[in-house]
């Protein structure tokens, strides 16, 4: 484990040892804590915006999917006669 100094506003510093007083934890763990879900946060952000270029890059292409099959698709949902997922054209 490594050591990191952060300088802390007044106010944030309060709301930190509250917080870490209501916990009973050390104002380090919950430092590691909030850091930890702001990181996990980042990261899925980043794939979800990976993931965007990329299918804005295929529609570019023209492959996308009739929204009357997607529709039909998802209305088969939970049925005796579930459909498989739609597939672009190209």
């Amino acid at each position: 484990m490594s050591v990191t100094t952060v300088r802390l506003q007044a106010e944030v510093e309060h709301h930190l040892e509250e917080i870490a007083s209501r916990l009973q934890r050390s104002k380090g763990w919950v430092i590691n804590q909030a850091l930890t879900e702001y990181i996990e946060k980042e990261q899925r952000e980043q794939e979800r915006w990976r993931q965007t270029l990329e299918a804005m890059e295929s529609a570019a292409h023209g492959r996308v999917v009739d929204a009357d099959d997607v529709h039909r698709w998802l209305n088969s949902w939970g049925t005796e006669n579930e459909l498989d997922a739609p597939r672009s054209g190209k």
